[in-house]
């Protein structure tokens, strides 16, 4: 279908198809990794990360924020987490890293690629992202928690998007940690589910991935970075 005639809808149905892909694609990989004993999956995680005390977590938490910071998708960082550590600290290590990332992420925009990114909104792409621009400089904390909570996005971009507007950082990165909390939890289940083979973590993972996407786009529908995305 092409992009101009695509209905909301639609898109929001891509949305959770994506999102779904990737949840089966995480477990899936995690079950296969585990099986066989491949690097650079579990079986590192096994060797460099866990049980590796104060070592292993810093580790983790230095190279999630490098990971998340250059676009990984945050969600493998959160899986990564569970399965190292287990839910809890799995979580709390996990959005430390997540954190991080977006700070180093919004820190580069903001003292480097300041100009850079003008360029691109200057550019063809400008024309989509100055209104969310826009929108973030008018309301930093709500606008980024509305974003941070959908099922799926450009981590990256947000983070750079952010960088360029001159807001504060403590509202952007308060809002990130608490809109990133609901699929860190959801995805370090998934982890500790896979390594100790826990039918219960991936069921309760499986309900909060449905609560979360529906808050998602419910606050999106209500705010201005919505109709900010319409486009």
């Amino acid at each position: 279908m092409n992009a101009t005639l695509q209905t909301p809808a639609a898109a929001r149905w891509r949305a959770l198809a994506k999102l779904a892909v990737l949840v089966v694609g995480l477990v899936g990989g995690g079950l296969l990794l585990r099986a066989v004993g491949v690097a650079p999956g579990t079986e590192w995680a096994d060797r460099h990360i866990r049980g590796q005390g104060l070592a292993g977590e810093a580790l983790f938490v230095l190279l999630g924020a490098v990971l998340t910071a250059v676009g990984l998708p945050r969600q493998g960082i959160a899986f990564l987490g569970g399965y190292a550590f287990g839910a809890a600290l799995g979580i709390a290590l996990g959005l430390l890293a997540q954190v991080l990332g977006a700070a180093l992420g919004f820190g580069w925009a903001r003292l480097i690629g300041r100009g850079w990114a003008e360029r691109r909104l200057a550019g063809r792409f400008g024309q989509r992202l100055r209104p969310l621009r826009d929108a973030i400089a008018e309301q930093p904390f709500g606008t980024t928690l509305a974003l941070r909570l959908l099922p799926v996005g450009n981590n990256l971009a947000l983070n750079l998007l952010a960088g360029m507007t001159g807001i504060a950082a403590a509202p952007f990165l308060a809002a990130s940690a608490l809109g990133y909390l609901p699929q860190t939890a959801i995805f370090a289940l998934l982890g500790k589910g896979v390594r100790v083979d826990g039918a219960w973590q991936l069921v309760l993972a499986a309900a909060m991935l449905g609560l979360s996407v529906w808050l998602g786009f419910r606050l999106l529908r209500r705010h201005r970075a919505g109709r900010a995305l319409a486009p």
